[in-house]
């Protein structure tokens, strides 16, 4: 991602932790602990952790459906807990909240008398909507005869909805097939490329490797890795030569060989690993050792995955 807005932070934690506590108010679980990360506007950022790891929590912080217990969370530079922020934040869960009676059209039409969007926006913008996502052609039909993967693209649209500076979205290929898994991220990436910023919970991670700039592993509450998906899985201490018409000598010479020999170099770079290895990696080393482990953040992304 590059442009103008590069750098500009659109979420921002400070030590932000949280802790659930019991009737009596003893520590129950401590969900979060002193978690520093910020978002950029533009870029689409990966959170990524197993069941229990505070992604969920995370995200409900930002929302300002939860209280921390320490630190700070700022979303467009005011406090998360300050609700005129969610008329700039669109919110797609896990399992969207929707009224099954109502049809496509009917509960776009709702969620934007919410926003007080007028009446004309509001048609034009349900129109756009619906083509985006791809339901345009079941706009009639009751939300409970869909099934899960036209649900998740309701919800998207319901998201949508207020034109958004910020979104936020759990799990948003759960329940679609391989066609509708393509067209949710590439409208993850349209929507990256519209200037908009977009934060996803997956545990899907060939999804987050597709489509995300940078990526936040959580493990047990703690920030584990965070960096550009690019530099977290470049393999540093091996290197890896691809070349055209190589001769059985110059396979295991140097650059300056196969320059003397007539070959043509192709390629001479760091080879990468996948994000699933990496992910089970820090997680397996997090259970072994534990202990915060940060890579070095790079700070704001300036190029994407789709841009190589």
């Amino acid at each position: 991602m590059s442009g103008p807005n590069a750098g500009e932070a659109v979420i921002e934690t400070r030590a932000l932790s949280k802790v659930y506590r019991d009737f009596w108010g003893r520590q129950k679980v401590r969900a979060l602990k002193a978690l520093d990360l910020e978002v950029y506007k533009g870029e689409i950022f990966g959170l990524l952790g197993p069941n229990g790891s505070g992604k969920s929590t995370t995200i409900k912080l930002l929302l300002g459906l939860l209280f921390p217990s320490d630190g700070q969370a700022l979303v467009f530079g005011k406090e998360a807990t300050d609700v005129s922020k969610n008329e700039k934040i669109g919110y797609l869960p896990e399992e969207s909240y929707l009224y099954k009676f109502l049809n496509a059209e009917e509960t776009l039409d709702f969620y934007g008398r919410l926003f007080d969007i007028p009446a004309e926006v509001r048609k034009e913008r349900i129109e756009k909507l619906l083509k985006l996502v791809g339901i345009d052609r079941a706009r009639k039909r009751q939300l409970r005869e869909y099934s899960k993967g036209m649900t998740r693209r309701i919800g998207l649209a319901q998201a949508l909805i207020n034109d958004p500076e910020l979104i936020l979205l759990d799990e948003p290929t759960s329940g679609l097939d391989p066609i509708g898994t393509r067209e949710m991220k590439d409208m993850i990436l349209q929507l990256r490329d519209q200037g908009k910023t977009v934060v996803m919970c997956s545990h899907l991670l060939a999804d987050v490797q597709d489509v995300c700039d940078r990526i936040a592993i959580l493990h047990q509450g703690e920030l584990k890795e965070l960096g550009r998906v690019d530099s977290l899985l470049t393999v540093e201490d091996v290197t890896q030569i691809r070349g055209r018409n190589l001769s059985d000598d110059c396979k295991n010479e140097l650059r300056d060989v196969l320059q003397r020999h007539g070959a043509e170099l192709l390629e001479m770079d760091n080879p990468t690993t996948t994000l699933e290895d990496l992910f089970l990696s820090i997680v397996r080393d997090s259970e072994a050792r534990p202990g915060r482990r940060i890579v070095r953040d790079e700070g704001s992304p300036e190029s994407s995955p789709s841009d190589n």
